[in-house]
């Protein structure tokens, strides 16, 4: 039987491969550090667990559950993001709760996407907008981000490019790899390039409150909602990565769009992570000043060991990644990160599965205990 032949359009992802190898490192004995992907290990707000917990005896925990989410769970998120970024939405049908926000690029390029439409993907940036957009028959048309602009995208030479055919566009601000973030103006910007252009906006929004004085969401943009959705995660943000909880906001008509693919692919997230979820997401900005105290701890660790293989990189930044560039005359990325694992054993991500244009730099977690970073710090200098 042969495969299907989107298959030779996508590569498995790289995180799964390459942690195969560090797993087998781990097994033959190596005490491997990996600081390599952004799963993180600090636990959920107790509210969540509790809530979680004392939902398992109600009578309705384990039947089907709505396609769109309890409406107590819309309107929490709805508060959310009215309290967050003074963001009004309609929990009936301005609010899609999904099961991680992964899942939501791929419904999303579904309901919006035909064969050979043009989608502009941000280099670097996450790598599975380009792969759903490969797998859903579309065209991948990158867009490239640089340092001297603040990893933002110049919107005036896009402008410029024949934009025919391209119909959605991915961005993700605070970014990642890179956490650089963007202000009011770029965001509004944003919009104004969405409606010259027919284009549909989606930010993927899951650093908003991760080591950010200023959070923000594309939907306060006045007039937003006709051209946009936001994405966002309670992944990262609150420690429920393996929970797979995460929603789309946006207009009603779009959101009636996505519910078509999703009612089809899913039949309703478990109840007691919705339960779980209100309760993580009603934690209000304490949770988030003592989760941000921990990471900022573990950042100027970070910052020494980048500092101690010799690489330069950006303080004002946000997310719980640290992006560096290599010394001048290093190994290519992948060959670096190689080498940092076989001599200290410390796994890093190489910048290249971000894009081509991550060549010449590494991206260091936050997610990992400042014993281990301690311990990391040791064996460069050792």
């Amino acid at each position: 039987m042969r495969p299907a032949d989107r298959l030779n359009s996508v590569q498995e992802y790289y995180f799964s491969r390459k942690l195969r190898e560090v797993r087998q490192r781990m097994g033959s004995g190596q005490d491997v550090i990996n600081m390599g992907i952004g799963s993180p290990d600090l636990p959920p707000p107790a509210a969540a667990l509790s809530a979680l917990t004392e939902s398992l005896s109600q009578p309705t925990a384990h039947k089907y559950q709505s396609y769109q989410g309890t409406p107590d769970l819309r309107q929490t998120i709805a508060t959310y993001f009215k309290d967050a970024f003074d963001v009004v939405l309609n929990p009936e049908n301005e609010v899609l709760p999904l099961m991680g926000s992964k899942e939501g690029i791929m419904h999303i390029s579904m309901a919006f996407l035909n064969e050979g439409d043009g989608v502009l993907i941000p280099n670097p940036g996450y790598p599975t907008y380009a792969s759903v957009t490969e797998l859903v028959g579309a065209q991948a048309v990158p867009y490239t981000l640089r340092a001297a602009t603040n990893w933002l995208p110049n919107l005036e030479a896009l402008s410029k490019q024949d934009l025919t055919g391209v119909k959605l566009m991915w961005v993700n601000y605070p970014h990642m790899p890179t956490g650089a973030k963007a202000d009011a103006a770029f965001l509004a910007e944003l919009v104004a390039f969405a409606k010259t252009h027919d284009l549909l906006i989606v930010n993927d929004n899951p650093y908003a409150n991760i080591l950010n004085d200023a959070p923000m969401s594309l939907l306060q943009v006045p007039g937003a909602k006709d051209v946009a959705l936001e994405l966002q995660s309670l992944s990262k943000a609150y420690n429920m990565a393996g929970w797979r909880v995460g929603m789309v906001c946006g207009s009603a008509a779009h959101i009636q769009d996505i519910l078509k693919v999703k009612s089809n692919m899913d039949s309703g997230m478990f109840f007691g992570l919705q339960q779980g979820a209100m309760a993580a997401l009603a934690q209000g900005k304490a949770w988030f000043s003592e989760l941000n105290a921990n990471y900022r701890n573990r950042r100027e660790l970070i910052w020494q060991l980048a500092e101690g293989l010799g690489t330069t990189f950006e303080r004002d930044t946000a997310g719980m990644f640290i992006w560096a560039k290599l010394p001048e005359g290093s190994l290519d990325s992948e060959a670096y990160i190689d080498a940092l694992l076989e001599k200290h054993h410390i796994f890093i991500a190489p910048g290249t599965i971000f894009g081509t244009a991550g060549e010449g730099y590494v991206r260091f977690s936050l997610c990992v205990s400042e014993e281990r970073i301690v311990e990391a710090l040791k064996r460069i200098t050792a």
